[in-house]
């Protein structure tokens, strides 16, 4: 009940102060807008704390099952399903290149503005000229959502939550499976890597399409497990056509062959046709041709906070400082340099588990969020959902705690309409998780007083 109250607050609030239509934005400085927010944050602690005392119960001595855990997130993801889009506005983007796509446009060649039109007005101004980075089994997707909403902006932002809540509903289904293949526990699997904040927050109120791809990774890794390496090959090359670190499960598919005992040349040529066939007939059905090949080095914002270019903009400004003409090239090479160590964390990680590829899957994604050009809070969960899955119980339980820290921490890192934050709108979060203390000090307090009575009876 905590957590209903929780995800119902944000939805309330996200109704003023949510990532809504243009023509429905309100001034952040409105008292509507402001009464959103608190609400929001409020929301959002207590749907963290609820989190919290369920991960207690989970590891508790009478832990809830895994079909009692789905019936929460359901009901705690209930009334997101009908909030507008919040922490981000990229849902737009997504509708607008569906259109395009309806409408037999180059995607990757162009940004939404050649759409023209309402859609394209939805889109952030930085990405308006900015092509497609996703693969084509997302844009055919959205195409056909597209075709089938023509064009109303309501039924087009549902029918694409309804696209991630299906991807959810995939993640929770393999969760449990994948937890019992690797010794781990279901129960506590399902609340690190479904039930967690991150996912309610940003694949259900948001929308993301990492919700389609960390499904059908899922799924696929749930296929390898069970030794039917074509299908497992098929379903997460489907996966990295939505978006491409998914690809990365396509190692385990190999590892996982090898170790049932498959010869190395005959685990190769089996995963290696199964992924060309599908990646040949899915982009022939989408129709968007390969331009996806080349947007996977598609531009990221120039005030984007993952560690390299954190770093790059320290190093351009100390270079810029001392007269240099060096600066232009120091966020590019910072950019060079994350893959680099990405290249070698990979390869450190595969290396040292290689009897746990779910694992060290895990592990991988983590590592290309981290050091990646770009990052965004729910890339943590491209490492954090297989994390949830395969990490040791014992006796290494702190993978789970920290990760379970850093998904508390990310669901606070964005404002609900997606855009950058001042003193003011901080300071009204910040009331908003102070109202939420105070609600829960008085619940607390109000559960402790009958106690106290029986006590002195």
């Amino acid at each position: 009940m905590l957590g209903l109250a929780g995800t119902a607050c944000l939805a309330l609030g996200g109704e003023t102060a949510g990532a809504l239509p243009a023509r429905e934005l309100l001034a952040p400085s409105s008292v509507h807008a402001a009464l959103g927010l608190v609400g929001v944050y409020c929301g959002l602690a207590l749907l963290t704390t609820a989190w919290v005392l369920l991960g207690r119960l989970v590891r508790g001595t009478d832990p809830p099952t895994p079909r009692a855990l789905v019936l929460v997130l359901v009901v705690w993801a209930a009334p997101l399903l009908i909030a507008p889009p919040l922490f981000s506005r990229d849902v737009y983007s997504y509708l607008a290149q569906g259109a395009m796509v309806d409408a037999h446009l180059d995607v990757y060649t162009h940004g939404p503005a050649r759409l023209g039109g309402p859609l394209a007005d939805e889109v952030a101004p930085l990405w308006r000229h900015t092509g497609a980075p996703y693969g084509p089994v997302f844009l055919a997707l959205a195409g056909a959502l597209a075709g089938v909403t023509r064009g109303a902006l309501p039924a087009g932002l549902f029918g694409m939550r309804c696209v991630a809540v299906i991807g959810v509903a995939l993640m929770t289904a393999a969760l449990p499976r994948i937890a019992r293949h690797c010794g781990a526990d279901p129960a506590a699997a399902l609340w690190l890597g479904a039930l967690n904040p991150l996912v309610l927050l940003h694949l259900v109120a948001g929308a993301h399409n990492d919700a389609i791809m960390l499904g059908l990774l899922g799924v696929g890794l749930v296929a390898a497990l069970g030794r039917r390496p074509v299908a497992a090959a098929v379903l997460i090359t489907l996966a990295a056509l939505v978006k491409a670190p998914a690809a990365l499960g396509l190692v385990a598919v190999v590892v996982l062959q090898l170790r049932a005992g498959r010869r190395p040349v005959p685990a190769l040529l089996t995963t290696g046709a199964a992924t060309a066939v599908t990646t040949v007939a899915a982009t022939a059905v989408a129709g968007t041709g390969y331009g996806w090949i080349g947007a996977l080095d598609t531009p990221v914002s120039a005030q984007n906070w993952a560690l390299t270019s954190l770093f790059g903009r320290a190093t351009r400004a100390l270079l810029e400082h001392l007269d240099s003409d060096l600066a232009p090239l120091a966020i590019p090479v910072w950019h060079l340099l994350g893959l680099a160590v990405t290249a070698v964390a990979l390869v450190v990680i595969w290396w040292r588990l290689r009897p746990r590829p779910v694992y060290a899957l895990g592990l991988s994604l983590a590592a290309v969020a981290a050091f990646g050009p770009a990052i965004r809070p729910w890339y943590a969960l491209w490492g954090l959902f297989l994390i949830a899955a395969a990490a040791p119980d014992a006796p290494d339980t702190l993978i789970r705690h920290r990760t379970a820290a850093v998904a508390g921490v990310l669901a606070l890192a964005v404002l609900p309409d997606g855009g950058p934050a001042d003193t003011g709108r901080l300071m009204l979060a910040v009331s908003g998780v102070a109202l939420a203390v105070v609600v829960l000090w008085q619940a607390h307090l109000a559960a402790q007083a009958p106690n106290a009575l029986g006590g002195t009876a």
